[in-house]
C-alpha cells in the first residue's frame, strides 16, 4: 500500500483556497473541491462539516500563522523585529496571494463565532506591530501606529493585483523599502 506523501486535509484546504479566491466563495461547490483533490465531494465531509468549516480554518490558520510569526518577532531589538515583520509579512503575501484574496472577499461568510477568533488574532498581530514601532519612535500615539500599521498592510496586502509584474525578490525588496518609508513617516 503507497503511503500519501501529502496530508490530505492541508491537500485539501490549499485546494478551497484556490478555488475561493478563483471563483468566490459562493461559486464553489464542495463537489467541486473534491474533484480538485481527486476525491468525491462528499468525502471531504470525512474532514470537514461544510463549506463554511472549510472556509473558517483557512483563515483561522492565515491568522494564527501571522500573529504567531509577529509573537516571534518580541525578543528581538526593535529594527530588527520590525525587519522581520515586514520580511514575513511580505513573504506571505506574495506566496500566497490567493489567501489575501479570500480574506479580502470572504470573511463575511465565515460563521461568527470563527470570525471573532479571526479578528482577535488580527488585533493580536497588529498590536505587535505597534510594540515594536512603539519602541522606534516613543513619542507617538499609538491609535497613530495602529493606523500606519493597518495602511502597510493595504500595501503589502495589494500584491495579488500586481503579481507578476516584477520578479518575486524585486517586488519584495520594492515592498519593504515603501513599507520602511511608510512607517518612518508615522513616527515624524
Amino acid at each position: 500500500m503507497a503511503v500519501p506523501t501529502r496530508n490530505r486535509r492541508v491537500e485539501i484546504l490549499e485546494a478551497a483556497a484556490a478555488l475561493f479566491a478563483e471563483r468566490g466563495f459562493h461559486g464553489v461547490s464542495i463537489e467541486d473541491i473534491g474533484t480538485a483533490v481527486g476525491v468525491t465531494g462528499p468525502a471531504l465531509y470525512r474532514h470537514f462539516r461544510g463549506k463554511e468549516a472549510l472556509l473558517s480554518e483557512i483563515l483561522l490558520d492565515i491568522s494564527a500563522r501571522l500573529h504567531d510569526q509577529g509573537a516571534a518577532t518580541a525578543a528581538l531589538p526593535p529594527q530588527d523585529a520590525l525587519n522581520a515583520l515586514l520580511t514575513g509579512h511580505i513573504e506571505f503575501a506574495l506566496g500566497h496571494p490567493a489567501l489575501i484574496r479570500v480574506h479580502e472577499r470572504e470573511l463575511h461568510n465565515v460563521p461568527e463565532t470563527a470570525r471573532r477568533q479571526i479578528r482577535r488574532l488580527q488585533r493580536l498581530y497588529v498590536e505587535e506591530w505597534v510594540s515594536v514601532l512603539r519602541d522606534l519612535h516613543p513619542a507617538v500615539a499609538p491609535v497613530r501606529l495602529r493606523s500606519a500599521t493597518h495602511a502597510v498592510f493595504g500595501l503589502i496586502n495589494s500584491t495579488p493585483h500586481s503579481a507578476g509584474e516584477l520578479p518575486a525578490d524585486e517586488m519584495a525588496e520594492l515592498l519593504h523599502r515603501m513599507a520602511q518609508a511608510a512607517l518612518a513617516v508615522s513616527g515624524d
